[in-house]
């Protein structure tokens, strides 16, 4: 398809089939259409189409997207598309256009509405604006909706205008001529229309319009008008009652300096707690949407008044009692969680001790609040009677009912400091041994009567486990003995497994209660519901880490144990229970290591060796892959702390050194299968960082291993190891062989000629995962060996290569070769890279000229690359790292940046932007190098940044290339 629609048809009718085409199924025709319409949006011709099909007889959704695209014209290309001469005449037609809409379709309206604002932005000659507008749609009834809608939709237009491509000076000027000095008037013909009839004071709009203008307007030029009578009126109509709410709210937050509005403040407290009634009329009504927005209403408030309430809770508190009501009549879980930052927020005060008598005032609230969270967190019981189906079928409810207990939650533990947490866990008390009381008798083993009651406060008590501090001696001990004696029905189960797995570093202050809980975990293994393994296995997993020493004793049971469950669990599990048992291994006495690793591992690698064997489909090299990851876990777990001393050995290295040629030969049986070569590649990777100098013994063959495994199998995976290597045997290591250091840079540069000579053979496009992992490899050996890397003969290639892997449009490659250029561009910069630090200041400053005459030789195709792809190619992720690679450049070379800036913009196609752009885009960068202000030369980044957005917005990519800006291809020769 042509750039920018050069070549192409862009008629109504052949914009309408192009729209017709996307309502149909055919997705590679859909796909063509709507590249078709994205070129037709760009090119200089919509702006005549999309007009053309506004004054036609076409549907509303193509009149809608004519709209769109007109918006989308006047705020990028009004600048280069439309002579000066001729904007005058496109506020014409926009007003002509709006008139003929006044009545709808609403959404066509506002986006004309929008186009108008964006353009009343950008004509700064046009000074009247609002009076141009109200006389050009006239004063009859139909035109109301119209000057309400642009009036709304102005302010949030101007607050969005760094989009539109003024200067920040012309922006604040324009704001303030059309937010600032319009301000009086708006709230004027406000009050005039609001007035005007019965009707236009329950107008939905007028409200959506006072909202969107009370950013603008002084919080009490509203509440000293006529229009605070008039919105709170609203909400006596079923119609305006939301967006009045809305409006209120938005005042309340208008207030939230308390000291600034406090006369305000007393002037909305009483006449919003007056609005406190309507929320038992709405429960009875069933009207779900106004009790929403009534609730959100009196959050909004209390959120805003948080510190007013701390400060004077006795004449706040009829509002936190309103909260408290809308929260208590929820019986269908649809409002409250509107509640939950309002009580977060006045929590955050109360817990501070210059308002400790508020939190006394205020503590009966929060203790009814925690009775109200009990009931809510009750899970539903069915109508149909199943058990097994809780939610009717209505799995989008179960999930919602999932993540709405997560969140209440988090607002048990705003309550457990307010209250203290022994309070809170009373309540769980007494909510068990209520629900023993009623119904224990009749619970067995098929049947548990009304175990939601139950199960409720076990879920609280999970919830506030992080609250528990281990010396709590008053509510737990009652309550541990009791949770091994709940009923097996499947959820009590799973929530007494979690309270459990909760409660771990508690238990571990309380050994005498460990004994009973590792037994009820242990033997939830023996059910069939897999929910229950999957939560014991995780308990499993917490028990072992924080009670490892209590269980030492165990040592050799737990490996019978976890030797005969392994096999049964799903691979999370597996890799859970496996971290907990390591956890138990890795506290044993140093002399028992070896012998442990060797009981509790040697099963997996025959397990290992096993799979590997059999391993002759996809599935079963797969399994290879999984089960590795157990033992990698042993190798990240057990580490001697404090090392040993070298002359005595590692023990656990002792081991490892044993398991490496399984290993080895593992990774050499399935060379062409990624995941078992990156799984055995991130077992010896940990091996390197977890055991880091004692390592020495295993250092050659891994190194061996590696470049062979590199040079046949062209994976990344084995530049992960290289890396991890060079960080823990760096020259600024302590007690590293300085021969050790000297190997391990040579295995660098050998790892580094070999993707040199594979990246000269393909593409960057050809293989992004190598290209990420190099890169990331090539930071370490920079951060590292620098006084080794960068007078090497290689550190130009890989700049080079750096450069060339700058036209992907992938993120990760991108993101890793970004990050390498950006530490390059430190090492020239005035201020200290970390790796100096180890450097004498004559080495140091070799390097940084060494880097400098680099940039300077290859900075111009670095800026090319970079604006190339900010502007046309890179993914939005990558445009920090850019654009601050940029800066780097402006800071140490900025007249020569200044020159390669300039160059590029001027190699853009022809057609996509004028010289008189580039031209205001250079005295930009030219002034704020020229004031010598670090802060004003950092904002350089946010120019580039803002206009490579517009380009990047105003023009579709070039699919014949990139023209002058297209990338070389990388050669390299060593």
């Amino acid at each position: 398809m042509a750039t920018n629609g050069a070549q192409l048809a862009f008629g109504p009718g052949e914009v309408l089939q192009a729209m017709l085409t996307m309502r149909g199924g055919d997705s590679s025709k859909k796909m063509e259409a709507h590249e078709y319409l994205e070129s037709f949006q760009k090119s200089p011709i919509a702006w005549t189409t999309t007009i053309t099909i506004l004054q036609s007889n076409a549907e509303p959704d193509v009149k809608l997207f004519a709209a769109t695209t007109l918006r989308g014209k006047i705020t990028y290309d009004l600048a280069t598309q439309v002579p000066p001469s001729e904007i005058l005449a496109v506020r014409t037609q926009l007003l002509a256009l709006l008139k003929s809409f006044a009545l709808g379709p609403k959404p066509i309206r506002v986006q004309l509405c929008v186009c108008l604002a964006i353009l009343a932005i950008q004509m700064q000659s046009w000074k009247d604006v609002l009076p141009v507008v109200v006389s050009s749609l006239g004063g009859d009834v139909e035109s109301h909706a119209c000057i309400l809608d642009f009036l709304r939709v102005l302010p949030e237009e101007v607050t969005d205008g760094r989009k539109i491509t003024l200067t920040d000076e012309e922006l604040s000027q324009r704001t303030t001529e059309l937010l600032g000095q319009n301000a009086p008037e708006v709230v004027q013909l406000l009050i005039n229309y609001a007035q005007s009839s019965p009707a236009a004071a329950t107008n939905p709009l007028l409200f959506e319009c006072i909202t969107s203008w009370l950013r603008e307007i002084p919080i009490n030029d509203i509440v000293k008008s006529p229009l605070l009578g008039v919105v709170f009126s609203a909400l006596g109509s079923d119609s305006s009652f939301q967006a009045a709410a809305e409006c209120i709210s938005t005042m309340v937050k208008e207030t939230r300096e308390i000291d600034d509005n406090i006369e305000t403040i007393q002037i909305l407290l009483p006449m919003i707690i007056a609005l406190r009634p309507k929320i038992q009329k709405m429960v009875e009504e069933g009207d779900t949407e106004s009790y929403k927005s009534l609730t959100k209403l009196f959050a909004d408030a209390g959120a805003s008044w948080a510190v007013a309430i701390a400060r004077e809770p006795i004449h706040f508190r009829p509002l936190v009692e309103a909260i408290l009501d809308c929260a208590a009549q929820d019986k269908e879980r649809e409002v409250i969680e509107y509640t939950f930052d309002f009580w977060y927020d006045l929590k955050q005060y109360l817990v501070l001790e210059k308002y400790i008598q508020a939190r006394l005032e205020l503590v009966d609230v929060y203790a009814k609040l925690v009775d109200i969270l009990l009931k809510q967190l009750e899970y539903p019981e069915p109508e149909s009677g199943d058990e097994k189906d809780l939610f009717d079928g209505d799995r989008e409810a179960e999930e919602k009912f999932r993540e709405f207990r997560h969140l209440m939650g988090d607002t048990l533990k705003d309550c457990c400091e307010i209250m203290g947490v022994s309070e809170c866990l009373s309540k769980v008390l007494d909510g068990i041994k209520l629900w023993m009381q009623k119904y224990a008798s009749m619970a067995n083993d098929t049947l548990v009567p009304h175990w939601q009651q139950l199960e409720a406060p076990l879920f609280a008590m999970r919830a506030m486990g992080r609250m528990v501090e281990r010396d709590e001696n008053s509510i737990l001990p009652q309550l541990m003995p009791l949770l091994v004696q709940m009923p097996a029905q499947e959820k009590l189960r799973f929530a007494t497994i979690m309270v459990l797995g909760r409660y771990t570093e508690w238990t571990a202050f309380h050994p005498e209660f460990l004994s009973p809980q590792f037994n009820y975990i242990v033997s939830s293994f023996e059910t069939d519901s897999k929910e229950i393994v999957r939560a014991a296995a995780m308990a499993v997993k917490y028990f072992c880490t924080d009670c490892k020493h209590l269980l030492s004793e165990q040592v050799v049971q737990l490996q019978q144990f976890y030797d005969q469950i392994l096999d049964k669990l799903p691979e999370l599990s597996q890799e859970e229970i496996t971290e907990g048992v390591a956890n138990v291994v890795s506290v044993q006495p140093t002399s028992e290591i070896y012998r442990l690793l060797k009981v509790f591992c040697d099963p997996l690698v025959r397990r290992l060796m096993a799979k590997a064997n059999n391993a002759t489909d996809n599935d079963g090299k797969l399994a290879v892959a999984d089960h590795l990851q157990l033992i990698t876990i042993f190798v990240q777990s057990v580490v001697i702390l404090p090392p040993v001393e070298p002359s005595h050995g590692d023990p656990a290295v002792k081991y490892w050194q044993e398991v490496f040629p399984i290993l080895s030969k593992v990774l050499e049986s399935f060379l062409d299968f990624p995941p078992i070569c990156e799984r055995v590649c991130r077992c010896w990777r940990f091996m390197v960082i977890s055991h880091r100098g004692a390592m020495a013994p295993i250092l050659p063959d891994m190194a061996n291993q590696l470049a062979s495994g590199f040079t046949a199998s062209k994976q990344g995976c084995f530049l992960w190891v290289t890396g991890a290597i060079l960080r823990e045997f760096s020259d600024d290591r302590e007690h590293v062989d300085r021969a050790m250091t000297e190997h391990i840079y040579v295995f660098f540069e050998a790892q580094t000629t070999n993707v040199l000579r594979f990246l000269s053979e393909l593409s960057p496009h050809e293989l992004p995962d190598v290209t990420e992992d190099f890169f990331r490899l090539a930071v370490d050996g920079l951060l590292y060996y620098p006084q080794k890397f960068v007078p090497s003969s290689l550190f130009p290639p890989v700049f080079e290569a750096a450069l060339s892997v700058l036209v992907l449009e992938q993120r990760e490659p991108l993101s890793a070769t970004l990050h390498y250029l950006r530490d390059v561009l430190g090492w020239a910069t005035e201020y200290s890279a970390s790796s100096y630090e180890h450097l004498s200041a004559s080495v140091a400053e070799q390097l940084r000229n060494l880097v400098k005459q680099l940039i300077l030789a290859q900075g111009e195709v670095l800026v090319k690359r970079l604006l190339a792809g900010m502007m046309i190619t890179f993914p939005k992720d990558c445009f920090a790292d850019a654009s601050g690679a940029l800066l780097s450049l402006f800071k140490t070379f900025p007249d020569q940046s200044t020159v390669w800036v300039d160059r590029t913009l001027r190699l853009l196609p022809e057609g996509t932007i004028t010289p008189t752009e580039v031209d205001r885009l250079m005295v930009k960068i030219k002034e704020k190098l020229g004031t010598n202000d670090t802060g004003d030369v950092r904002q350089i980044r946010s120019i580039l940044q803002d206009f490579t957005n517009t380009y990047r917005r105003r023009h579709v990519a070039p699919r014949d290339g990139l023209g002058a800006l297209e990338g070389s291809r990388f050669r390299f020769v060593g």
